[in-house]
């Protein structure tokens, strides 16, 4: 579970990240609106993003409202010092999930964020297809025309993120990101170890792995 945090204030942020990353998720931390509107916009793995609306440069409620015009449907929990009912209806109204007003509990805040993201996993399918290949994220279990495909912890890790992706270019750094997140030690170098095992496996019929040279790679259906 990847989280976004975008809050001003630095303390409380300290103590989100802390507390996140206990629970086991990978949270990343932004301190205003135009570094949260960048991040959402260039990076669509997370799962989760908690929303200060109180923040300086761009305002919470326009990263929310220019986030739900791209279409995202990402659970947002909105974080404010006012607990206006007036500004919770805005919130509510441009596609905010849930709503916090400062102070809060810690506790109760990761009670909400297991909500959000369980609801959030459960309004799509667990499964990915990708021509021939499909790929159960619940089960972490890849086939090719039905058939089982044996791959390893690394390449399953690998593989779905290529799929998430499919058809866009994943850099070398993204996927020792996503890698590491789960606790791997993992270089540029060994990513392409990885691939070329990965590519032997699962590179039959009309799905290839794309490198573009010096940038990374990207998962590709050939017509035929």
């Amino acid at each position: 579970m990847r989280i976004l945090i975008a809050e001003d204030d630095q303390v409380l942020a300290d103590g989100l990240l802390r507390t996140l990353r206990a629970s086991g998720a990978a949270a990343d931390h932004v301190d205003n609106g135009r570094e949260a509107d960048a991040a959402l916009l260039t990076n669509n793995e997370f799962d989760l993003l908690i929303l200060d609306l109180g923040l300086p440069r761009l305002h919470g409620l326009e990263v929310l409202r220019k986030l739900r015009a791209r279409g995202s449907s990402i659970p947002v929990l909105i974080l404010t010092a006012a607990d206006s009912v007036e500004e919770r209806v805005r919130g509510l109204d441009l596609g905010a999930d849930d709503y916090m007003a400062k102070p809060f509990s810690l506790q109760e805040l990761e009670a909400r964020v297991r909500a959000l993201t369980r609801r959030g996993m459960g309004a799509a399918s667990s499964t990915i297809r990708h021509g021939p290949l499909v790929y159960d994220q619940a089960g972490r279990v890849a086939t090719i025309d039905g058939k089982l495909v044996e791959l390893s912890a690394r390449e399953l890790g690998l593989l779905e993120v290529l799929l998430q992706r499919a058809g866009r270019l994943v850099s070398k750094d993204q996927l020792v990101e996503r890698l590491c997140e789960w606790g791997e030690e993992v270089s540029n170098n060994a990513i392409e170890v990885y691939i070329h095992r990965l590519r032997k496996k699962i590179e039959k019929g009309p799905i290839r792995i794309a490198t573009v040279r010096g940038l990374g790679y990207c998962l590709e259906k050939i017509p035929g």
